[in-house]
C-alpha cells in the first residue's frame, strides 16, 4: 500500500480479520470488513466535495463510529482531523474551526445549532455533514448533507493515496485552561508509535475487548484505549458518555478486558450499590490517568482483586510518557511509573542539570510519539522544545532510587509559602483520605505575611457534615505545617474539563477571594 498512515488500517484490518467485530455501539456491532467498506465510502463522498490533501475536516460529537470513520477517511485522503470538544461554547468552537481552518465539519444532529453558529462565525466551513437520521420527522436539512446518504450515495470505491509517517494526522486542541487553546499537530507517526507502545505495555491481545467512556475528542479515549485496540484487530464498545451504572453493566455483559479512566470514574462506579456484585473477572488491564490516583481509588479496587496500569502523558505526547505496569501498583503506590517503550523522559531542575533521586524537576519528553509543533504558532512551538528537541511537560515530579517517577503538580499550580514549595497534589491526595470528602482542589491565595497561602476548596459526600475544624484537623501531623491550608470552602461542585480534570484557573477565580 502506499498509504503508511492510519487510514491504512481498516483495509489492512479487513484483509486479516474481515469478520471479527471491530465496533460496537448500542448493541449494533460492525466488522472490520463493514468499516473498511464505510471508511472507503466516506473516504470517496469527501472527494467528491472537494477535500484534497493536508485539508482539515473537523467532527462534533459525543463518541460514535461515524467519529472513527471520520478520521480514517481522512487518512485515507491524506487530510488533516480535527476533534472538537462538545462541552465548550460557540465561541470557543468557532476558535477552533478557523484557527484550524476546517473546511468540513461532521456533527451529531443534537448539536445542529452549536455547529451551525459556529461554522457561521469561523467562516471557513464549506460543508457541514449531519449524522441526522433522513427519515426522522422533523429533521430539517437546509444547506446540511446527510451522513448516510453520502455513503450510500458513493459506494466504497478503492482508494490508496501516498500518505508518509510523517504527515499530519490530526490536530488536537489543549484544555485551553490558560489562554486560547493550542493544536497540537500529531502526525500518523506518533499515533501509531504511540499505539504500538500501548501494545507492548499493556501486553494488548487480538481478543480485547475495549469499553471507551472517555470521550473520543480527547487523546487519551482515542489514543490509549480505542486505536491501539483496533491496530490489534480487538473490539471497540463505545459509549457516547459515562455512565457508573452502565459501565458496570456492560463489563458484566461484554465481558469487557480493558478500558480507561480518570480517578472520578473509577470512584463512582466503586461508590455504585451494584459494585460488589458485578462481575468483573473478565477485566484485565484497567487504565488510569489524567490525575494523580488517590491511595483510596487504588485500595478500593485491590479489593476486588483489580489493579491499575496508572499513567501519565499529555496530549503533545499523544499521548503516553509514563506508565506504571499493574504489578507495581502496591510496591510503587502513588508512581506514575517509567518511560513508555519508545519514549525517553528526564526530570530537570532549573538550572538544567537532570534532578537526583528525591529532588522536584519538570519532566522532559523525548520520542516518536511527541507532537510535530503547534498549528501555525512557531513561537509556542519553540518554546515548548529544549534543546535537543526534548519536550517540556511543564509538570513537577520527582524520581525514587528505583527511576519510577512520582508527578507531584503542575509548575503552575505550585505557589511558594513563606519560601517552600507547596505542591497542590500532595495536600489533596491527603484531604480525599478524609471519609466525609469527596473532592477538592487546593489552590494558593494571596497572605500579607506568607506572599501565599493554601486554600482547599472541598464537596463533601452526600449526607457528611464535617466543617473546616474536622478538615484541617485531618491534616495535621500528616503534612509540614507551611504546606496545610489556611482556610476551607466547602462548594457543591468543582469545574472539569470533558477529561474530568479539574480547572483550577476557574477554581482561583471562583474561591480565592
Amino acid at each position: 500500500m502506499l498509504n503508511q498512515g492510519i487510514g491504512s488500517w481498516p483495509a489492512r484490518r479487513a484483509r486479516r480479520t474481515p469478520d471479527r467485530i471491530a465496533l460496537v455501539h448500542q448493541d449494533r456491532t460492525r466488522t472490520y470488513r463493514e468499516l473498511h467498506e464505510r471508511v472507503l465510502s466516506l473516504a470517496g463522498a469527501l472527494r467528491t466535495l472537494g477535500v484534497l490533501r493536508g485539508d482539515r475536516i473537523a467532527y462534533l460529537g459525543p463518541n460514535h463510529p461515524a467519529f472513527l470513520e471520520t478520521l480514517f477517511a481522512a487518512g485515507v485522503l491524506g487530510a488533516v482531523f480535527v476533534p472538537l470538544n462538545t462541552r465548550l461554547a460557540v465561541p470557543e468552537l468557532a476558535y477552533n474551526l478557523a484557527d484550524s481552518g476546517s473546511t468540513v465539519l461532521v456533527h451529531a444532529p443534537e448539536l445542529s445549532e452549536a455547529a451551525r453558529a459556529a461554522a457561521d462565525e469561523a467562516g471557513v466551513v464549506r460543508h457541514r455533514i449531519t449524522l441526522a437520521d433522513p427519515g426522522r420527522a422533523g429533521v430539517v436539512y437546509d444547506e446540511l448533507l446527510a451522513y448516510d446518504e453520502l455513503l450510500a450515495a458513493n459506494g466504497p470505491v478503492p482508494l490508496d493515496e501516498a500518505v508518509a509517517p510523517d504527515d499530519p494526522c490530526m490536530i488536537m486542541y489543549t484544555s485551553g485552561t490558560t489562554g486560547r487553546p493550542k493544536g497540537a499537530v500529531l502526525t500518523h507517526a506518533n499515533i501509531i508509535w504511540n499505539s504500538v507502545n500501548v501494545i507492548v505495555d499493556t501486553d494488548l491481545a487480538g481478543d480485547e475487548v475495549t469499553l471507551v467512556v472517555a470521550p473520543l475528542f480527547h487523546t487519551a479515549g482515542l489514543n490509549m484505549t480505542c486505536l491501539p485496540t483496533l491496530l490489534k484487530g480487538g473490539q471497540v464498545v463505545l459509549h457516547e458518555a459515562f455512565d457508573p451504572e452502565r459501565v458496570l453493566e456492560t463489563v458484566e455483559r461484554r465481558r469487557v478486558t480493558y478500558m480507561f479512566g480518570v480517578p472520578t470514574m473509577y470512584d463512582a462506579m466503586a461508590a455504585r450499590p451494584r459494585w460488589a456484585t458485578t462481575d468483573l473477572s473478565s477485566l484485565r488491564t484497567l487504565n488510569c490517568g489524567g490525575a494523580p490516583v488517590p491511595a483510596r481509588t487504588i485500595t478500593a479496587y485491590l479489593d476486588r482483586g483489580l489493579a491499575f496500569s496508572q499513567g501519565y502523558g499529555m496530549t503533545e505526547a499523544s499521548p503516553g510518557v509514563l506508565i506504571l505496569d499493574r504489578e507495581q501498583v502496591a510496591a510503587k503506590p502513588g508512581s506514575a511509573g517509567v518511560p513508555h517503550f519508545f519514549t525517553d523522559t528526564r526530570v530537570v531542575l532549573p538550572e538544567g542539570r537532570d534532578a537526583a533521586p528525591g529532588e522536584r524537576g519538570e519532566v522532559l519528553v523525548q520520542g516518536p510519539n511527541v507532537m510535530s509543533g503547534y498549528w501555525n504558532r512557531p513561537d509556542d512551538t519553540e518554546a515548548a522544545f529544549t534543546d535537543g528537541g526534548w519536550l517540556r511537560t511543564g509538570d513537577v515530579a520527582r524520581l525514587d532510587a528505583d527511576g519510577y517517577a512520582y508527578v507531584v503538580d503542575r509548575v503552575k499550580d505550585m505557589f511558594v509559602s513563606g519560601g517552600e514549595n507547596v505542591y497542590p497534589a500532595e495536600v489533596e491526595d491527603i484531604l480525599l483520605a478524609h471519609p466525609d470528602v469527596d473532592e477538592c482542589a487546593v489552590v494558593g491565595v494571596p497572605d500579607p505575611v506568607w506572599g501565599e497561602v493554601g486554600r482547599a476548596v472541598v464537596v463533601l459526600r452526600d449526607g457528611s457534615r464535617a466543617d473546616e475544624h474536622d478538615l484541617l484537623g485531618h491534616l495535621q501531623g500528616r503534612l509540614a505545617k507551611y504546606k496545610i491550608p489556611k482556610s476551607v470552602v466547602l462548594t457543591d461542585v468543582l469545574p472539569r474539563t470533558a477529561s474530568g480534570k479539574i480547572v483550577k484557573p476557574t477554581v482561583r477565580d471562583l474561591y480565592a477571594d
